[in-house]
């Protein structure tokens, strides 16, 4: 891969598919960069005391995407040296210990691109609208919203 090809990408996937975090990490490796930084987000077995089974994701993807392509212009925006951008959310059912989001992003030194990477997921999870639903053992579920949701905050005011 010559220089010229190795411009920054933002790779944005939200899909009923699988996700694998090989593909994800394959498609940031960059001859510019020493670092990629990886999270990937699996579905636990247990919530409260209660028995998780699977989760459920839905969303409007193009509205998704554009918030994640927001995310992604921010980090650019904050730590200029990051090289590429990858970020796979799931949607639909997710079975115990499958990957539900992978996050990877690569740079020069492995401080920008772990600073990168967390500031991904946690400010994913505050603003892109995205619903999770947690299926029990019971047959019984529940729409979880995240914590760190601003939009489901400013809709309660």
């Amino acid at each position: 891969m010559g220089e010229l090809e190795d411009e920054p990408r933002d790779l944005i996937k939200v899909t009923f598919e699988k996700l694998s975090i090989d593909e994800v990490a394959e498609s940031i490796k960059s001859p510019s960069c020493g670092a990629v930084s990886l999270f990937m987000g699996t579905t636990r077995n247990h919530f409260e005391g209660k028995k998780v089974v699977q989760l459920e994701y839905e969303a409007y993807i193009p509205m998704a995407e554009a918030e994640i392509k927001k995310i992604c212009r921010n980090i650019r925006n904050q730590w200029p040296t990051v090289q590429h951008i990858s970020v796979h959310h799931r949607l639909g059912l997710v079975n115990v210990t499958e990957a539900s989001v992978i996050i990877a992003i690569s740079s020069p030194h492995r401080n920008e691109s772990l600073e990168a990477v967390k500031y991904c997921i946690d400010t994913l999870k505050a603003t892109v609208p995205i619903w999770k639903k947690e299926i029990y053992e019971n047959e019984e579920y529940t729409w979880k919203e995240n914590k760190e949701c601003q939009w489901a905050k400013d809709n309660q005011k």
